[in-house]
């Protein structure tokens, strides 16, 4: 039998033993991780701040206010950035024209979606990896065009994220490609994220991960007044409105009903998260989001593809969707000064971290299957080599029914494993390594037959 290493364990033993945990950093990330900066995020949200109102619905001819003049100087960063590229950075304004639709669009509207694209280095990987925030706000009144609303954590926070990745990130080189894109439309039904995902859809693009930031840059709540910038919610959908006929039939015979891809993503955004990250615990919500809300995740979700939404722990609701006044002696609106930039800053590393060590790894596994035409207390795994990348070797990983998290992590150079664990007890999962330790995402086995 093939001989395994086992880098990482923590399934349940007698509390006399303690289990040691090898934690590996890449160094070309951790150094990225490190230029991070609170001040450059600071300034990309003071700007977006200055242009008074971003409502998808205001003004896109005035060169100093609303969502015309916040998408252009959005595109002036990403060309900033690109100078330092060497080509491979290139970004533009995606724009659809829209109907008035009776509720959120009162008028005939152009929707504009700035896009920046990192391509990869490796011809051969069409991979794609995505970072949004949505550059759009809103008043109290959501078809207020007019009025002033700053807009600073909701959701200037997650721009302000994306901004500073394509800084950092453009000056790297990456097998696959990564998209940097702040959405327009998301307060009035996620109308740039819906145009992208369906855009996507129909050209098929290989999107393996979208990370969507919305709201992730202050540290406290109204009402429990909890204070803490230690904490940070990923939001994941268990499995794709898609999933049905024969897919809902193997999850439930399965049990994958906690193993979709957003589900696997956002265990994958913990763990590389808190590798790279200090002082960050990053807290799996099993929701697609919160209660009377939507993000921009849900139509790639809805699509079929991994993706999340990364939030702040503790929301202030005095500082979202608010009119700016003072009010029984309570400040309302989102305002800068309600920002924690340190806060902002270790979430923004969170971010670049794992589409670094995303686009850094090589493509999953192809076909990874387990045995269950008999009845073992082994388990039988196998499967065929990532398409693409540098692959070291692969990481079976390892989980209770019970258990939230992959609890063991077993290293191999083969495409096949005999595990001496029960198929009945435990979840599995194969990545592919790259010879730096950066991981592919994880392929949940299907049954090879009976």
């Amino acid at each position: 039998m093939k001989k395994y290493l086992l880098i990482f364990v923590q399934l349940a033993v007698p509390v006399i033993l303690y289990s040691q945990a090898i934690i590996n950093r890449d160094p070309m990330i951790e150094k990225m991780a490190a230029e991070v900066s609170k001040d450059s995020l600071e300034s990309y949200i003071r700007k977006m701040v200055s242009f008074g109102t971003r409502n998808t619905l205001s003004t896109q001819s005035d060169p100093k206010r609303g969502i015309g003049a916040a998408r252009k100087w959005v595109l002036s960063k990403f060309n900033e950035f690109a100078q330092q590229s060497g080509g491979r950075l290139t970004a533009f304004i995606d724009t659809t024209t829209l109907q008035k639709d009776g509720r959120r669009v009162d008028t005939t509207l152009l929707l504009g979606n700035v896009v920046a694209t990192l391509k990869g280095t490796d011809p051969a990987d069409d991979r794609i990896f995505i970072i949004s925030g949505h550059l759009d706000n809103m008043r109290t009144n959501v078809m207020d065009r007019t009025g002033d609303a700053p807009g600073a954590n909701d959701d200037a926070s997650g721009v302000a994220a994306l901004l500073e990745c394509a800084r950092i990130m453009s000056k790297k080189t990456f097998p696959a490609t990564i998209m940097f894109v702040a959405f327009s439309g998301e307060e009035q039904g996620l109308l740039g994220a819906n145009f992208m995902s369906d855009k996507a859809k129909r050209q098929g693009w290989n999107i393996e991960a979208v990370l969507n930031n919305d709201i992730m840059g202050s540290n406290h709540s109204n009402e429990t007044n909890i204070i803490n910038n230690t904490r940070v919610r990923v939001f994941s959908e268990a499995f794709s409105v898609q999933d049905t006929g024969r897919a809902a039939i193997n999850i439930r015979s399965l049990g994958l009903e906690n193993d979709g891809k957003a589900r696997q993503l956002a265990r994958y955004v913990k763990e590389i998260g808190e590798r790279y990250v200090d002082n960050l615990e990053v807290v799996m919500v099993y929701r697609n989001d919160r209660f009377l809300r939507g993000g921009d995740h849900t139509p790639f979700v809805n699509r079929g593809y991994a993706a999340v939404r990364i939030t702040e722990m503790n929301e202030n609701y005095n500082h979202q969707h608010q009119d700016v006044r003072i009010e029984n002696g309570i400040q309302y609106g989102d305002l800068p000064e309600f920002m924690d930039f340190e806060y902002l800053r270790k979430n923004t590393c969170m971010n670049l971290v794992n589409l670094a060590n995303l686009a850094k790894a090589p493509a999953m596994p192809q076909e990874v299957k387990v045995d269950t035409r008999k009845l073992t207390n082994y388990t039988n795994l196998s499967w065929k080599p990532s398409k693409n990348g540098q692959v070291k070797g692969y990481y079976i990983l390892i989980r209770e029914t019970t258990s939230a998290f992959w609890q063991k992590k077993i290293f191999t150079t083969d495409t096949k494993a005999d595990l001496p664990y029960s198929k009945d007890n435990y979840f599995f999962a194969v990545q592919a390594v790259s010879a730096e330790g950066n991981e592919s995402l994880p392929v949940v086995p299907s049954p090879a037959g009976r």
